[in-house]
């Protein structure tokens, strides 16, 4: 060890101290770059990156020439009999501007990615552009700007032929840790450059292993509560399927535990599509991607096709590239700067011929009807054919399984409904497996024979749509699956209930369930009737209405008139054709709650 410490301090003193001012600098010249759209602005650019690109000692010479005595800052300085030249101030310099295109990149890296519609929701909620920033832009690039800044601290850190060229090398007042690295090489004492060595290294490494704990521990704050989560009806439900698992199809029993979140699901599936549906952070993205080797559950396993893709026991973990997946991102994902043809052709395999690949390519322009499209780029594309051309290029691979996240979010009604015919087809020839994520309950219905209903991270209902839709298994199944009309209810007799909110009693076909709790009817389901003869008919008064462009919707209170607009029992959908024959009768009307239309539900 040697006995003057100096450099160690002239280091850490130089380091914080560059680290601070570029910190401030790097991020006020990134965030106005990120929105400067004067002229110059390559050669802004240019001159910050420029220490970079240049020699240190190209950069140093150039600081001297700048800083000296008879630079233009010397001359300013010299009335104050105050110089920077062979000072350990010369060294933060030097050190500074080294490092400050670390930070300015990053830290422009890291304003670039913020999605740009929070930042026009701010300004659109009268925010001025100083809390923008503070509130909006800062708090999203924090993690990026804090990479940065510990690049810039191990660049200011390391830093020696600028600051050689301006602040010299020496001892006790300019000499840092790779100075005295280099000069004790150069004196033959290898025991004193070893221990430098090791000292900057050992102070290189704890900046950043302070940033990521920091990071870290920012991270678990954000999701320090964690969601208490019901158990699954059987616990033996996933031995049986595991037990049971075919040699196709899609055996899936994992489960995913995160701070805020606990997916535990067991299921299988044949090569008809499944939806699965539930609301937003129920699991279902989650599952998708378990299966395609994006997330790594926390245990369980996943087959396809006989074949083992994960398993927590058997150590078993197939990379992403092998498990023969197709993804069909939600944003489509597809890579910007290759054409319509290139993206298709990219998860082609590697074996085939220039030939064969341009036959396949041109095979799944014809299936997808992009015909002619092949040498534009996705940005020369609408939105349909961007999701069209994702669609193919994750078919082109012959996938053995097919993932599709909320593929139509995106698309407007019309285009919606032309690609949903399309992927209709596209599913009926497709022989593997799919699941199909999305929101709208019409959507799934119409595309997939089967849906899996999802419920904070567990299985709500499993089942065809027809059994699922006509038998939910619980409350939140019904309104996931679109029924509007929900009153908790009592059991009376064997085929008669009390409906609480809507207080009336009601005749009942199916078998009412040892633990009844609440009786439902969808809207569309409600008969009008000219009187209440019929059991299950009462009178009722409209609330309001609400139009679509074929429906109207009418809030109905049972029995006697609302007192004010909120005070309804009942929503009716009717078509308008209806609604102009009815709308001018005289109240009361009659609603008939059809008994074998009536979901009975624990």
């Amino acid at each position: 060890m040697p006995q003057d410490l100096s450099p160690l301090w002239i280091s850490l003193k130089t380091s914080c101290l560059a680290t601070f001012i570029t910190f401030l600098f790097g991020v006020g010249s990134a965030y106005w770059m990120l929105g400067y759209r004067g002229k110059g602005k390559s050669i802004i650019e240019g001159i910050f990156v420029a220490p970079l690109i240049l020699p240190p000692t190209v950069v140093g010479f150039l600081l001297l020439l700048f800083f000296g005595n008879n630079g233009p800052v010397g001359k300013l300085l010299e009335p104050f009999d105050f110089t920077i030249v062979f000072t350990w101030y010369g060294a933060a310099i030097a050190a500074m501007v080294v490092s400050f295109p670390l930070m300015y990149k990053t830290a422009l890296a890291a304003f670039e990615q913020i999605d740009g519609n929070l930042l026009r929701a701010a300004r659109t909620l009268g925010e001025k552009e100083f809390t923008i920033f503070w509130r909006v832009s800062l708090p999203l690039a924090l993690p990026g700007i804090m990479a940065g800044t510990t690049l810039a601290f191990a660049r200011a850190l390391g830093e020696f032929g600028a600051t050689l060229m301006l602040a010299g090398n020496i001892p006790g007042q300019t000499q840092n840790i790779p100075m005295a690295i280099y000069f004790a090489v150069e004196a033959g004492d290898i025991n004193e450059a070893w221990f430098w060595s090791i000292a900057i290294v050992i102070i290189s490494f704890s900046g950043i292993f302070i940033s990521n704990f920091w990071q870290e521990r920012k991270h678990q704050h954000r999701n320090t509560k964690y969601l208490g989560i019901q158990q699954l009806k059987s616990e033996n439900q996933s031995l049986n399927l595991s037990n049971n698992a075919t040699e196709t199809g899609l055996l899936m029993d994992i489960e995913k535990k995160l701070a805020s979140f606990h997916l535990k699901i067991a299921f299988t599936t044949d090569h008809q599509p499944l939806g699965l549906l539930g609301s937003s952070g129920a699991g279902k993205s989650m599952i998708l991607r378990c299966l395609a080797g994006i997330e790594t559950p926390t245990k369980g396993k996943i087959i396809l096709n006989g074949r083992v893709l994960f398993d927590s026991e058997k150590g078993i973990n197939i990379p992403i590239r092998e498990r023969k997946i197709g993804f069909l991102f939600q944003n489509y994902a597809l890579f910007p700067h290759l054409t319509v043809a290139e993206n298709i052709a990219f998860g082609l395999p590697k074996e085939l011929s220039r030939g064969n690949i341009k036959i396949e390519v041109e095979k799944q322009l014809i299936a997808m009807e992009l015909q002619g499209l092949g040498d534009r780029y996705p940005h020369q594309l609408s939105g349909g054919q961007q999701q069209r051309v994702a669609l193919a290029r994750a078919l082109a691979s012959q996938p053995e399984a097919l993932l599709l996240d909320e593929p139509f979010s995106a698309l407007d009604t019309h285009l919606r409904s032309q690609l949903e015919q399309q992927m209709t087809e596209t599913l009926s020839d497709y022989n593997g497996v799919t699941l199909f994520v999305t929101h709208n309950m019409e959507e799934a219905y119409r595309l997939c024979p089967n849906l899996l209903v999802l419920e904070n991270g567990r299985e709500a209902h499993h089942g065809s749509k027809y059994e699922i839709f006509k038998h939910p298994a619980t409350m939140n199944v019904a309104q996931i699956t679109g029924c509007k009309n929900i009153s908790s209810a009592e059991f009376i007799s064997d085929q008669t209930v009390f409906a609480t909110d809507w207080n009336c009693q009601l005749k009942v076909i199916e078998s009412i369930p040892p633990q009844l709790s609440h009786i439902g009817i969808r809207a569309h389901q409600v008969i009008f009737k000219n009187d209440c003869q019929d059991e299950n008919t009462f009178p009722c008064w409209l609330v309001r209405s609400s139009e679509t462009p074929h429906r109207i919707t009418l809030f109905l209170k049972l029995h006697s008139p609302a007192e004010n607009h909120h005070h309804y029992h009942l929503q009716v959908e009717v078509y308008k054709e209806k609604w102009v024959t009815m709308k001018d009768q005289q109240f009361p009307w009659y609603v008939h709650l059809d008994p074998s239309r009536l979901i009975l539900m624990e």
